[in-house]
């Protein structure tokens, strides 16, 4: 497996060798800044024409099939025509809130998006203490909402708002669950370190039952975490038009939509990560013909496979499932997930104790 560690540091000597250190430090950020928006922005783009495409397979319809070849341009063509949308100002709204709320959420995104580790040496943030700062960063987004909802003096937006509020810190307990059991198991917080632990075998398969029970409550978490169906009350068309970002236009309603498809994205990719193994590929005991074939294939492209892989799980259980109740998706998480995650967290310690784990 190639360690991307060998490049950056040979970048990074070749900086120094012409430029102080604090200056080559600082290029060095600047360009992973503009790497990470770029991967940000065309992970959105991707995940976009991925959720057309998927909605009208299930729904026997094409999708975009006009704009470019299979309509691959099409999505680019609304990102056109959203940058170039008049932002309307509302009158009796906070002027300050109401346009600080969407870069919060986009923000909190940015931050949790640069914690996935996409191959070995392209880890942008590392932290020993990685589970707690994903947590508590993906969970600045909250706040964005909120904001949004209630500066934009209107009531849906604000009802939507209040919604998304209650439901994402509800269901933030069953994904901190669920990753806590991952955690439990590795008995480290790293996210290098989770994967490099995989490297034998998956924590699906060699995790045992605990870690089959968490990833199926991660998923259904993670789906309600980025309000999506059967979830997707906070933007309730048939009752609050648009929810949260009701009031919002141009590229303002843009920085939602594209954090929206980036959670998602986010949540299959600590998936990925946690449970299938990260960038690691897939070795079968006792077969090592195979397993060194599949050691040829990048770390970046068993990462993204899996990812998109969990993606397309999560898009497959929007579009099957009609959209619940409040009063459903409250009793799912407080009556259902949180005593079953909390069950499956001291299983996993038991199991972890006796090592009955494989």
């Amino acid at each position: 497996m190639f360690d991307f560690s060998i490049v950056t540091q040979w970048f990074h000597e070749l900086l120094v060798s012409f430029l102080p250190v604090g200056a080559a430090v600082f290029l060095e950020c600047v360009l992973i800044g503009l790497f990470l928006l770029l991967l940000y922005a065309l992970l959105a783009c991707a995940m976009i024409f991925m959720e057309r495409k998927v909605c009208a397979a299930y729904q026997c319809r094409l999708g975009p099939n006009r704009v470019g070849p299979w309509g691959v341009f099409q999505v680019f063509a609304d990102v056109l025509k959203m940058l170039t949308k008049e932002i309307i100002e509302i009158r009796h709204a906070d002027r300050f809130l109401y346009n600080l709320a969407p870069y919060i959420v986009v923000v909190a995104s940015v931050l949790a998006f640069s914690c996935l580790p996409i191959n070995k040496g392209m880890e942008i943030l590392d932290f020993h203490v990685g589970v707690f700062f994903l947590m508590a960063a993906s969970s600045i987004g909250v706040v964005g909402v909120l904001l949004a909802g209630w500066s934009s003096n209107n009531k849906y937006s604000l009802i939507g708002a209040m919604r998304s509020g209650a439901q994402m810190i509800s269901y933030e307990l069953s994904i901190g669950l669920s990753i806590l059991t991952i955690v439990v198991l590795t008995d480290t917080m790293q996210f290098s370190e989770i994967v490099a632990q995989q490297a034998d075998c998956w924590f699906i398969f060699k995790g045992h039952v605990p870690a089959c029970i968490a990833f199926v409550i991660y998923l259904i978490a993670g789906n309600a975490e980025t309000n999506r169906g059967p979830f997707d009350l906070p933007e309730a068309e048939s009752e609050l038009t648009a929810g949260y970002h009701t009031e919002y236009s141009g590229m303002h309603f843009g920085l939602f939509y594209v954090a929206e498809f980036v959670n998602l994205f986010i949540v299959a990719g600590m998936a990925a990560t946690l449970f299938l193994g990260g960038w690691m590929p897939l070795h079968i005991p006792g077969l090592d013909g195979f397993n060194a074939a599949m050691d040829w294939i990048p770390g970046f492209v068993w990462f993204f496979g899996k990812a998109f892989f969990v993606v397309f799980l999560l898009m497959w259980m929007k579009w099957t499932f009609p959209r619940l109740r409040v009063d459903q998706i409250l009793n799912l998480e407080w009556k259902y997930l949180v005593p079953i995650g909390l069950a499956n967290m001291l299983l996993m310690a038991v199991v972890v104790v006796f090592r009955w784990h494989f």
